[in-house]
């Protein structure tokens, strides 16, 4: 039987773009699309299909123009993807070559790292614990 692999995608995390005046462009998504915007962009909630009782959400964000974060990427905007073993996926992107970028970071709302994709994408890696984002709101 083969072994579960360890260290791959679960789904989208979040994405991110830049404005040069991110405040504008988040007022522009509330008044035309509907979409609430605080500090950080819009967090949309759902339920695991698999487990309904996990709530999960994927970020949306709007940061300043040539934001350090997006760096060394050359892009606009950044993707985020939610990961299931962060440390084995970055060990195993580092041994294929890939460029990863910095070091883990370790929140209570979970573990980040980032690599570069073919094209100059900066790519972050997230391995949620999203129980801490339900604990907030109680």
């Amino acid at each position: 039987m083969k072994q579960k692999e360890k260290g791959k995608v679960t789904g989208l995390g979040g994405f991110f773009i830049t404005s040069p005046d991110p405040e504008k462009t988040k007022k522009w998504f509330e008044e035309n699309l509907g979409l609430p915007c605080d500090e950080y962009g819009h967090m949309f909630k759902w339920r695991d299909h698999k487990n309904p009782e996990m709530e999960g959400n994927t970020q949306f964000g709007v940061f300043e123009k040539n934001p350090e974060y997006f760096k060394p990427g050359t892009r606009e905007y950044m993707i985020n993807f939610r990961v299931d073993d962060l440390v084995s996926l970055i060990a195993g992107l580092k041994e294929k070559g890939m460029q990863v970028v910095g070091e883990i970071e370790e929140y209570e709302y979970g573990k980040f790292g980032w690599v570069i994709d073919p094209d100059g994408n900066k790519i972050e890696l997230w391995e949620p614990v999203d129980q801490a984002f339900s604990e907030k709101e109680k």
